[in-house]
């Protein structure tokens, strides 16, 4: 019986430990603009924020947070809450010190909702390939959202929550670097409206708003 595997897992286990204490506590966090700064106009879209309240920014822990709702400005849909896309980003600059972002997964069934399908779609991203991100219907009594949302990590967008974690081990290691944020865009459906124009909505809004991002979550 070979211990070579063991003697390989035993010398990168090692190797991990000395990069992280060389490296210490403290991460490199580039500079960023805060999230209050995004803009109030995105295409089509004027947002309103939404204040978060005491209790659930306790929950969220010590992190850079947007939450608000974009209400388009086509004059075929003023008045139209159905066509109102909401907006919430947690910036987290550092994960080392207990903070971590909170997965919708988690947070969304704890509000009421019922995730009811999963999947994956790609966002368009100029001059570069599309992001994949999660793509989720969920539903609350009567109520039925379209959901998208990923990680974005130092330019990449993940969709996996797994894997983003990960990610952020990796990159504590390679680079000092633990900042990485949830985006999270959300609309509701409209009485007859098909799954695919719903969808449609939401992503013609992630699409306007994916080269926005790298100015407050940095690459």
């Amino acid at each position: 019986m070979s211990f070579r595997p063991y003697w390989a897992v035993i010398v990168l286990l090692s190797m991990t430990l000395v990069v992280l204490r060389v490296r210490g506590d403290q991460d490199h966090v580039p500079p960023s603009l805060p999230l209050s700064n995004m803009p109030i106009l995105i295409g089509a879209y004027r947002g309103i924020d939404i204040a978060i309240p005491d209790e659930s920014l306790a929950v969220l822990g010590r992190g850079d947070f947007l939450n608000r709702a974009y209400i388009p400005t086509n004059p075929a849909h003023a008045g139209d809450d159905a066509a109102i896309v909401g907006l919430f980003i947690g910036y987290f600059p550092t994960q080392r010190t207990g903070q971590s972002i909170h997965s919708p997964q988690h947070c969304l069934p704890g509000a009421g909702w019922t995730f009811t399908s999963s999947g994956t779609v790609d966002v368009p991203k100029p001059g570069a390939p599309p992001d994949r991100v999660g793509d989720y219907t969920i539903t609350n009594g009567t109520q039925k959202a379209e959901v998208l949302y990923w990680y974005q990590s130092q330019g990449r967008a993940i969709a996996n929550d797994y894997v983003a974690k990960l990610d952020t081990l990796a990159n504590s290691i390679r680079y000092g670097r633990t900042d990485a944020a949830l985006v999270r865009i959300t609309t509701t459906y409209h009485d007859g409206e098909t799954t695919e124009q719903v969808r449609q909505r939401a992503l013609e809004f992630a699409e306007k708003l994916n080269p926005l991002l790298p100015a407050y979550i940095p690459n």
